[in-house]
């Protein structure tokens, strides 16, 4: 092997691990804010600043104090629904992937920092925060997911997908144990519980800032050829750009299938991990250490999934692998609609769907890079993120109307193997070779290396 060659394998290795280093930095914002410690604590400031009925008055507008966290993640969502396509257009446009992914992840990891700053009754900058920290989260990753396609090669990126996912399980998971120890100790270090969850929401901010310098510092920009518009036009062109995407997806309909399977079966996860508490304390009766204790499980058993999911994949080809975690979701709800009882019940149960969650999460955002166009990653990537963040309300409408009239959280909890039925039954519809061949991404028999275009009918 020539100098060159090793050079340019060392630096490809440099890069991929910059790009591992950005799961490992963002994933701390998902675990230690988003799953354990701002609901609760932003809830308590809520009702510390409600009327005698319990509602607080945002704007005049009377809202329970209960519900104030949930309101915040549903504008931020929907924030994300609009911005995201127009900021991933842009990106793609002016070729400023890297750099936005840079301002995205330093913005709300700033925003994220400024949670310190919460106490007492003010609700109202808390919210404002985590919008901006959760839009600005949401935006990052997606000019992340789009780096893919230039770091790895086809038959390559489910194992770099994979390897990032591990990287941000560990990382975020290593911050949740010290969050969590710190809480503990909370009163033998002379903090208060409310001081040391703005401490540990202040640690995810910097350890987002901090982990972030080093893609930065190793990801490559590619430059492609483009038309560069008139200066101070690059938003007009930009949207006019994304327009011509979306006319144009209807080209892609094996994509779009993808899609509309990843838009069912990934809101059943969301809804899984995010009601799976809830779930546990009001039906079996378990105990707030308990829970945490389970979250924090999931954090590192998840690692596995993701790599052992990879080791399916070269069996079965990726698509067959995600079909398989599928049925293990649709295997967890309905074992803990008809048999889960004890708190090691649960403990197994959160073991299962960490296997599941790191696999899926893995490969799926592996084999959709396979069926998108080179240089609109960002867009695509874009319509990606909104298709998980924009129809989160289908499972918690299921769970939720499920509960209003039967009064049983097994029944909510059952009502979500719906979601994941229907992902599977699209999924397996999905011709993947027909979906990259229409893209200009053509892949071999395994689904994962190049070859000639598949004949008309084939499929993966």
């Amino acid at each position: 092997m020539t100098p060159d060659a090793d050079a340019a394998r060392a630096a490809d290795r440099r890069e991929r691990f910059g790009w591992y280093a950005y799961d490992w930095a963002n994933t701390a914002f998902a675990t230690t804010v988003v799953t354990v410690f701002l609901g609760p604590y932003l809830t308590a400031i809520a009702r510390a600043a409600a009327d005698a009925d319990g509602f607080v008055r945002p704007l005049g507008v009377p809202v329970a104090a209960g519900a104030v966290f949930p309101y915040v993640v549903s504008v931020s969502v929907l924030t994300q629904i609009v911005c995201l396509p127009v900021l991933g257009a842009l990106a793609d446009f002016a070729h400023w992937k890297k750099q936005f992914l840079g301002l995205f992840a330093f913005i709300g990891a700033g925003a994220t920092m400024a949670l310190y700053l919460v106490q007492g009754t003010n609700y109202v900058l808390g919210g404002v925060l985590f919008l901006i920290a959760n839009l600005s989260f949401g935006a990052s990753v997606v000019f992340y997911n789009a780096f893919l396609p230039d770091i790895a090669s086809p038959e390559e990126r489910d194992a770099v997908s994979a390897k990032g996912i591990a990287f941000g399980w560990l990382g975020g998971g290593l911050l949740l144990a010290l969050c969590l120890a710190l809480f503990s100790q909370a009163a033998a270090l002379g903090l208060g519980e409310g001081h040391a969850v703005r401490i540990a929401l202040l640690s995810a901010g910097v350890w987002w800032a901090a982990f972030t310098l080093i893609p930065l510092a190793t990801l490559r920009q590619r430059e492609r050829v483009r038309q560069v518009p008139e200066r101070g036009q690059y938003l007009t062109a930009s949207i006019d750009q994304l327009r011509h995407t979306l006319a144009r997806a209807r080209g892609y309909p094996q994509t779009l299938l993808f899609l509309g399977a990843y838009l069912l079966f990934s809101d059943g996860i969301e809804t899984v991990v995010t009601l799976s508490s809830q779930f546990g304390q009001e039906e079996l009766g378990l105990s707030i250490s308990t829970l945490t204790s389970v979250i924090l499980m999931v954090q590192f058993v998840a690692i596995v999934g993701a790599l052992g999911f990879l080791r399916i994949a070269t069996i079965t080809g990726t698509k067959w692998a995600i079909a398989i975690s599928l049925v293990i979701w649709i295997a967890t709800v309905t074992y803990a609609y008809a048999f889960l009882q004890t708190a090691f019940d649960f403990f197994v149960l959160g073991g299962v769907i960490a296997l599941a969650i790191g696999g899926t999460q893995a490969l799926s955002r592996s084999l959709f890079s396979q069926m998108i166009p080179r240089g609109q990653e960002s867009e695509y990537f874009s319509l990606y993120e909104i298709s998980h963040k924009g129809t989160s309300w289908l499972g918690p409408l299921l769970y939720g109307l499920a509960l209003q009239f039967t009064g049983s959280y097994r029944i909510s909890i059952l009502s979500l193997v719906i979601l994941f039925v229907l992902g599977l039954l699209l999924l397996l519809r999905l011709d993947v070779r027909a979906a990259a061949h229409a893209a200009g991404n053509p892949l071999g028999s395994s689904g994962r290396i190049d070859a000639p275009a598949p004949e008309p009918g084939a499929s993966n």
